[in-house]
């Protein structure tokens, strides 16, 4: 395969750069600082490096950046969901991404041909009305995706130059502007604010994974799509670390920015509910105006009630307890962290019509960075194997309207969906089944001699032992660990605005979306089987023939 005739990136820098751009998604922006607020922060590493003098160490340590002491978070110490993240980065992560690149290197075709090559076994098959706004920039983004791959990796390799990069620009002008927030290292303390007990949860670990899984792109064909326009002596090995290292490192970087703009807002209702109990106080006991101050409020209710408990007692149902550390937990999940809670800092910001600008542009270009490499992986399988010359045009439309579900009233119900349950089990087995076949079935002398042929050095033992024990046994468990936890969860539930009650509760699923929440666990899954059955049948009757044949010709 390694002599077909095959179109090429024009340097290894774009190769670079269009992994960088589909790696870098969202989830960087979102799903990474929300598993951090849900799992006790990432305090391992990072402050280290965010410190720039012993003296600013200290004072994140001990929290005086904080509006007033008593506000601030307890200090952090070296814990949090950065360590199960670095672990599955390394244990896992950076050898699947290798081995990936690897793979599309060495076989020169997409993700079905390289299976197929590798072994015939794995090639794999390829409530409400809709929201017009949302549908027609729907429309909109896969229209610039088109236009960016309509002319495969030359048009691609150029357009990732600026998709993989301009989001950079957009996160270091946050990040200045939010340094110079009030409040904003209260939300950078509160990010290193971790909690011990979440090492010892399971589900942190499983979040850990398949935030690698998703942010590197593992399992989903488009790395070995990517890898396959390479030239055969590419080094893979240094884009692979290179590549995976940018990644998380971004994840922590978009963390930094989100969490000072979420210390600033977390800040401003602060101060605001602090503002309407001095208002109070003041009203109802007809005090001077100066003399309660905001870093006062909660020492004159203690006065006041103690010294005036009748008064206070007519007020009481009417005081608010007002506390920073509370804000700051009550962060908006998943997209709600990237639209919500970004929206409503950006509102309270000076020019809040050029910070709006700048961030939805970063949000679209990320998308559409993302939406290359999953396209490019569905399209160069179908071109491999000459389907239809020019599949570009047919599906990006097909995927626009299959995106059309998600521009619906109750969209983001589906999108919830299919963002707790399209991937996690499926990325699991699927990377799962690949470093098996890699490492026991192809075979690891075998597939170490094609990296020594392609390189001009064999992988080290760090490789190998990660290829044959360690990426194996970690993804068994925690497949084990999925499987088991959905079983004894119960009904699926999620959550639901509640208009009555002003708040977010839980419901669940009902019957038709238990019953879709299973089909798409199952169709995520099913293609390696029923393609193993299928080529397993194909071979058996190519036997019998065979066999037929033969006894034909002995008997003439």
């Amino acid at each position: 395969m390694g002599n077909d005739v095959r179109p090429n990136w024009d340097s290894p820098r774009h190769f670079v750069l269009a992994c960088v751009s589909y790696a870098v998604g969202l989830g960087n922006v979102w799903r990474f600082p929300y598993l951090c607020q849900m799992h006790g922060g990432v305090a391992t590493v990072l402050p280290i490096c965010l410190s720039t003098s012993p003296k600013h160490l200290h004072r994140y340590v001990n929290g005086t950046d904080c509006l007033h002491p008593l506000q601030c978070p307890p200090p952090f110490t070296l814990r949090g969901f950065l360590i199960p993240y670095m672990i599955m980065l390394v244990l896992e992560g950076i050898p699947l991404f290798y081995m990936e690149l690897a793979i599309g290197q060495k076989m020169r075709l997409g993700s079905i041909g390289a299976w197929t090559a590798i072994s015939p076994y794995l090639g794999g098959v390829v409530n409400g009305g809709i929201h017009y706004g949302q549908a027609m920039c729907l429309v909109l983004a896969w229209g610039i995706t088109y236009l960016l791959i309509s002319k495969g990796v030359k048009s691609t390799g150029k357009a990732v130059t600026f998709t993989a990069t301009f989001p950079y620009v957009v996160l270091f002008i946050y990040l200045i502007r939010g340094f110079t927030l009030k409040g904003a290292f209260s939300g950078i303390t509160y990010m290193f604010t971790p909690n011990m007990e979440q090492l010892a949860n399971p589900y942190t670990w499983i979040n850990a994974a398949t935030q690698i899984f998703f942010s590197l792109g593992l399992g989903f064909g488009s790395l070995i799509a990517f890898a396959s326009y390479n030239q055969y002596n590419n080094n893979f090995e240094r884009q692979a670390i290179m590549v995976s290292l940018i990644n998380s490192g971004t994840s922590i970087f978009a963390s930094i920015v989100t969490f000072s703009i979420y210390g600033f807002k977390a800040t401003v209702n602060f101060e605001n509910c602090l503002e309407r109990m001095r208002v109070l106080l003041l009203n109802t006991f007809d005090l001077a105006e100066d003399s309660i101050s905001l870093d006062t409020v909660t020492d004159w209710i203690t006065k006041l009630n103690t010294t005036f408990p009748e008064e206070f007692a007519a007020i009481e149902h009417r005081i608010e307890t007002c506390d920073l550390t509370n804000e700051l937990k009550d962060a908006a999940e998943g997209p709600g962290l990237a639209f919500i809670m970004y929206s409503e800092a950006i509102m309270n910001m000076p020019l809040p019509q050029l910070w709006s600008v700048l961030y939805f542009i970063m949000l679209l270009l990320l998308g559409v960075g993302s939406m290359l490499g999953n396209i490019t992986a569905i399209v160069t399988p179908l071109r491999d194997f000459k389907v239809i010359s020019k599949m570009s045009s047919l599906v990006c439309v097909f995927c626009l309207l299959l995106g059309l579900g998600f521009t619906t009233t109750s969209g983001n119900y589906w999108f919830t969906i299919f963002n707790d349950y399209a991937a996690t089990f499926s990325l699991l087995f699927i990377v799962l089944f690949e470093v098996i076949i890699v490492s026991y079935i192809y075979g690891i002398k075998r597939f170490e001699k094609d990296i020594e042929d392609m390189l001009g050095h064999a992988p080290n033992l760090y490789w190998k032992i990660m290829w044959l024990a360690v990426s194996p046994l970690l993804l068994i468990c925690l497949l084990l660990y999925y499987i088991i936890n959905y079983i004894l969860g119960g009904t699926p539930t999620y959550q639901a605005w509640n208009k009555h009650l002003g708040k977010a509760e839980p419901m669940e699923y009902p019957v038709y979306c238990q019953l879709f929440i299973g089909l798409l666990l199952v169709s995520t899954v099913s293609c390696v089987p029923l393609n193993a059955l299928y080529a397993f049948y194909q071979k058996r009757k190519q036997d019998k023939r065979r066999k037929s044949h033969t006894l034909t010709t002995l008997s003439a």
